[in-house]
C-alpha cells in the first residue's frame, strides 16, 4: 500500500509540473525573460525554502546543515544546479519551438534517462567506497530503457504531426513551431536538465537525523535551485538589459496579475520536486523504486504534458494514425512507472 501511496504522490506532482504553462498564458504585456524570472523567484527560491524548512527539526536551523564537514557536497549540488539552469532556460526555449506537449516529452524524456543513471556514476566516481553503481540493478536499467522507447515513440509522433501539418497549421497550433531547431535544443535541454537528479544525489547526506523520512531530500532540493536561479537570473536580466525591456516590472497595472500567475506556475512546478520527497518515503521498502524514482516522476512529466497538448489542440489536425502512435507512446510511458517493481 505504501508503494502504492507513494507512486501517487509522485503522479499528483507531476500532473502539477505539466500544467506550471497552464499560468504562464495568463500572464500580460510582459516579455519572456521577465515573468520567467519572476515565476523563477517563486518556483527556485521562496517555496524550495519553504520546502527545506519542512526538514528542520525543532532547535535547530536550516544553516547548520551548511558546515564545513558538508563543504564539498554542497558546492556539487549547487553546482550541478547551476548546469541544470542550463536546461531550465532551453527547457523553456523547447516549448517555444515544439509546443507543450512535444517539447515536454523530448526534454523530459531525455532528462529521465540520463538523470537516473548519472547520479549514481558520478557518485561512484568521487566515493567508489560507497559502492552507488550497486543501485543501477537490471531492474532499473530495464525500466528507463522503456521510458526512452516511449520517449522515442511520442518523438515519432511529433515527426508524423510535423510531416502532416502544414506551416500554417504547425503555427496556429504553436506560434514558432520549428521541429529541427525545436529537437536540437530540447536534447540540450534534457541532458543539461538531467543534472538536477546528479545534485540531488550529491545532497542526499544533507538532512537531520531526527528529519522524517519525507523531507529528506528537501534541503537538497533548495540547493540545487538556488544554483538553477542563479543561472536563469544571470540570461534574464541579460535578456532585459539586451532588449530593453526593464519597463515591464514598472507596469503597476499588470503586477497583481502577473505575480498571482507567476506565484501558481512556480507553485505547480516546485509541486513535483515537493511530491518526489514525499513520494520516496513512501517508497523506502522498494530500493529499485527508490533510484528509479527521478524517472517515473519525468516519465509521468510527458503522460500529462501530452494530455495538456491534447486539450490545448496542439495535435488538432492530425491524422488517425498519428494520435494512435501518441497514445501508444503514452501508455509505454505509464507501465514503465511501475515495471521495475514487477521485475
Amino acid at each position: 500500500m505504501n508503494i502504492i501511496i507513494g507512486l501517487l504522490i509522485i503522479a499528483i506532482g507531476a500532473f502539477c509540473q505539466s500544467s506550471c504553462y497552464v499560468p504562464i498564458n495568463r500572464i500580460k504585456a510582459w516579455s519572456w525573460e521577465s515573468y520567467w524570472l519572476v515565476q523563477g523567484v517563486f518556483a527556485w527560491l521562496l517555496l524550495p525554502l519553504l520546502g527545506a524548512l519542512l526538514a528542520v527539526p525543532s532547535g535547530h536551523s536550516l544553516t547548520d546543515l551548511f558546515t564545513a564537514d558538508h563543504m564539498f557536497d554542497i558546492n556539487m549540488t549547487v553546482l550541478f544546479g547551476v548546469l541544470w539552469g542550463v536546461g531550465g532556460l532551453t527547457f523553456g526555449l523547447s516549448m517555444r519551438y515544439l509546443g507543450v506537449a512535444l517539447g515536454q516529452s523530448i526534454s523530459l524524456g531525455t532528462c529521465a534517462g540520463l538523470g537516473t543513471v548519472l547520479g549514481p556514476i558520478m557518485l561512484n566516481v568521487i566515493y567508489p567506497e560507497g559502492h552507488h553503481l550497486e543501485k543501477l540493478t537490471v531492474s532499473v536499467l530495464i525500466g528507463v530503457g522503456v521510458t526512452l522507447v516511449g520517449i522515442a515513440v511520442i518523438g515519432v509522433a511529433g515527426s508524423m504531426k510535423a510531416a502532416q501539418l502544414s506551416d500554417e497549421a504547425k503555427r496556429a497550433a504553436v506560434k514558432d513551431f520549428n521541429f529541427p531547431k525545436g529537437i536540437a535544443i530540447a536534447l540540450l535541454a534534457g541532458c543539461m536538465s538531467a543534472c538536477f537528479n546528479v545534485g540531488l544525489e550529491f545532497g542526499s547526506g544533507l538532512h537531520f537525523a531526527a528529519t522524517s523520512g519525507l523531507f529528506k531530500t528537501l534541503p537538497a532540493t533548495l540547493l540545487v535551485t538556488v544554483g538553477g536561479f542563479a543561472t536563469n537570473a544571470v540570461y534574464c536580466l541579460w535578456q532585459n538589459q539586451k532588449n530593453h525591456t526593464w519597463s515591464d516590472y514598472g507596469k503597476r497595472s499588470v503586477w497583481a496579475n502577473n505575480i498571482l500567475f507567476c506565484l501558481l506556475a512556480g507553485a505547480l512546478w516546485y509541486s513535483q520536486f515537493f511530491g518526489l520527497a514525499l513520494g520516496k518515503g513512501f517508497l523506502t521498502d522498494s530500493p529499485v523504486l527508490i533510484t528509479f524514482s527521478f524517472c517515473i516522476l519525468m516519465a509521468l512529466d510527458v503522460v500529462f504534458s501530452n494530455v495538456w497538448g491534447i486539450l490545448l489542440k496542439e495535435w488538432k489536425g492530425c491524422g488517425r494514425r498519428t494520435i494512435a502512435v501518441l497514445v501508444v507512446g503514452i501508455a509505454i510511458l505509464v507501465v514503465s512507472s511501475f515495471l521495475p517493481q514487477l521485475l
